[in-house]
């Protein structure tokens, strides 16, 4: 895209979308020029909501590691696809009983929302980022899943970037139960998927041409441009340059980290 028309659409957005992992900071490194471009959104009066399809950890653990890099926030401008995922089953499965495979905090999303927690009969199986998983965990949700529950994912990404390389992700854990149960999830919530967007809009209360998407993923962050989200790819997580031509929606800028884009937006 144009440089010209790329800063004319820019001129309509009301709201950024900040990926954290691999946009804002990898593990406990804060990327150049993060605490910046919070700033000048700070400084200009521009709202912004960080959007995170990790869904290991709350919104509140989220407050607290931003803090640490000095970048203070509220709870209400932090969305995991664990939040998002709450949202859509409050609107869809209110009395659902669910199965977590997740995270303690993961679970304690949905007990705060209202939604009983059962390993022996679920309604439905809710598969999350789970940094605890265990083998007992991934039989039983298979066992589940065979039987015909509604079976749900939190979000899609294979992979989770850390300052060494990647750790597996749900998308791994989601090919690990196809190839066993024959099935894959009925409904998957987090980006690049509408019932994010969904999410994000009831929030916000932005629409998708007021609003920006910013992340290192292709296939996530940047595909949320196939529903009118305008998106800035950054160089400094999972997808490098070479990735860019082969993808299937492509970003509308790109910039080595959020530290160019800072300048860019000036």
């Amino acid at each position: 895209m144009k440089n010209i028309t790329a800063k004319q659409n820019l001129k309509n957005i009301q709201c950024f979308l900040l990926d954290m992992d691999g946009t804002i900071y990898l593990e406990d490194y804060l990327l150049p020029g993060a605490s910046a471009f919070i700033n000048h959104l700070e400084d200009s009066r521009i709202d912004y909501l960080f959007l995170t399809n990790n869904s290991s950890k709350d919104a509140a653990q989220y407050v607290d590691k931003l803090a640490g890099f000095g970048i203070s926030v509220s709870r209400s401008r932090i969305m995991t696809s664990g939040d998002a995922t709450a949202i859509y089953l409050k609107k869809n499965h209110p009395q659902a009983s669910l199965y977590v495979v997740g995270t303690e905090a993961l679970q304690q999303t949905f007990i705060s929302d209202g939604f009983t927690i059962s390993d022996t009969n679920p309604d439905i199986i809710v598969l999350g980022f789970d940094t605890t998983l265990t083998y007992e965990k991934l039989w039983k949700s298979c066992n589940f899943i065979r039987e015909g529950r509604k079976y749900i994912a939190t979000h899609p990404d294979i992979n989770c970037p850390t300052r060494d390389g990647f750790m597996p992700d749900i998308g791994s854990f989601i090919a690990l139960i196809q190839a066993s149960t024959g099935r894959e999830p009925d409904v998957i919530i987090g980006k690049p998927f509408e019932p994010m967007i969904e999410a994000i809009e009831s929030h916000t209360g932005y629409t998708r041409n007021e609003i920006c998407m910013i992340g290192d993923r292709l296939y996530t962050d940047i595909a949320m441009g196939e529903y009118g989200i305008f998106t800035i790819l950054v160089l400094s997580g999972e997808a490098k340059e070479g990735d860019i031509a082969n993808a299937r929606v492509q970003p509308d800028i790109v910039f080595e980290d959020i530290g160019k884009a800072l300048e860019y937006l000036k």
